[in-house]
């Protein structure tokens, strides 16, 4: 939908030219707070199940996916570092992900990109579940406004699938209203009762 990506394009840009003083902040910090890069790029499933690398800022050590659980992340996971907690605590380690929105690669709003292989990989998704795929990865989504990182994979994916067949920029306005209330209240960053990915 053109008029989408005119949004994503110029809120993206916007965002980015706003938001640098505040990046340039946070990007000393977790130079000073751990060794590392500022930024954390992994590959994630876009539109059509194509691969692209998505970027957030770094809140765990250096190789921290090769570390203990991997992929899952819990509250208090000792590899999450000093200001890696407090910019998961405000969600603000995902603003980098403006770059992709720029780029082309995802969208402000829409299913949140999955790594290539979890929970499924691509040729795994049943024909229903991948039309989640038929319109791009957002910064966030209708299953982050529906229980986060408190849903299980299999009800997120529920979730994106309503939100592609209920597609509107009407939707998209109550997505984006509700995600910042959500933030503020700091719900879902981490599952409760079993291991969850951070998306």
């Amino acid at each position: 939908m053109l008029i989408k990506r005119v949004i994503d394009f110029f809120g993206s840009l916007v965002g980015l030219v706003i938001l640098l003083p505040l990046f340039i902040i946070i990007s000393l910090l977790i130079k000073i707070d751990s060794k590392g890069p500022v930024f954390f790029k992994q590959d994630r499933l876009g539109k059509d199940g194509e691969v692209f690398e998505i970027y957030k800022f770094r809140t765990m050590v250096e190789n921290a996916e090769n570390i203990g659980d991997g992929l899952f992340t819990s509250k208090g996971d000792p590899r999450i570092t000093k200001v890696g907690k407090l910019l998961r605590k405000i969600s603000l380690d995902e603003l980098p992900q403006l770059i992709n929105v720029l780029k082309g690669d995802m969208s402000l709003i829409g299913p949140r990109p999955p790594v290539p292989y979890y929970p499924y990989k691509y040729d795994e998704y049943s024909d229903e579940q991948k039309s989640r795929f038929d319109v791009k990865p957002g910064i966030t989504g209708y299953a982050q406004i529906n229980g986060r990182n408190n849903l299980s994979w299999d009800e997120r994916i529920e979730y994106d699938i309503e939100y592609v067949k209920n597609f509107s920029l009407l939707l998209d306005l109550k997505i984006i209203f509700s995600t910042l209330a959500i933030v503020l209240k700091r719900d879902g960053i981490y599952g409760e009762n079993k291991k969850k990915v951070k998306k």
